[in-house]
């Protein structure tokens, strides 16, 4: 039986790497007894997959994996347990089940929305400046042509065009607003 988990990561953990949150409920899941399913083959690993990776230093209300189980134990009783186990800055929202034929949780993410919080001291004018001139251009810069950034790789280097991935963007208060695709082809508007 295959669930999908959101669950939120807040605090000093957004320090804490994609990697080191997979083994985390990987070690998570085992503690809280459920009957997680394993691989077959020489070395059985527990079936998780996790969508799209969160940018180090970065916070989230919902963030999302998918895991395969043997058997269950009701949703509340399965995010309660989970939660016994998780330490401050983790916490498991809500768990769904999936249809046998459903898509993981990394192929249907098409765009996150981010609330980016400029900080500084708000009586320093030179911050209060720049935070004000930051806000404004970005009133304008969805009406640009294009957005050229230099994408760098292993091998090469290449000017790409990421204004087709900002959907939406704008000030919203004292912090900025953005709606990015994952992926600059894929529109969903």
């Amino acid at each position: 039986m295959k669930v999908r988990i959101k669950y939120t990561k807040t605090g000093h953990l957004k320090f804490i790497g994609h990697l080191d949150m997979m083994r985390f409920f990987q070690k998570a899941v085992k503690r809280a007894e459920l009957d997680i399913a394993y691989s077959k083959g020489f070395s059985p690993h527990q079936l998780m997959s996790f969508a799209a990776p969160l940018a180090l230093g970065v916070t989230s209300e919902g963030e999302y994996f998918d895991a395969e189980f043997n058997t269950l134990v009701s949703s509340d009783e399965f995010v309660r347990r989970l939660n016994e186990q998780m330490v401050e800055g983790v916490e498991v929202k809500d768990v769904i089940l999936l249809p046998d034929n459903a898509k993981n949780s990394m192929s249907i993410v098409t765009a996150s929305d981010y609330h980016i919080f400029i900080l500084g001291k708000e009586d320093d004018e030179t911050f209060a400046k720049r935070k004000e001139k930051l806000l404004e251009a970005s009133r304008h810069l969805l009406d640009l042509d294009s957005i050229e950034v230099l994408r760098k790789t292993k091998k090469n280097e290449k000017i790409e065009d990421i204004k087709k991935g900002i959907l939406e963007l704008y000030p919203d208060g004292d912090e900025l607003y953005m709606l990015l695709a994952w992926q600059p082809e894929v529109s969903i508007i």
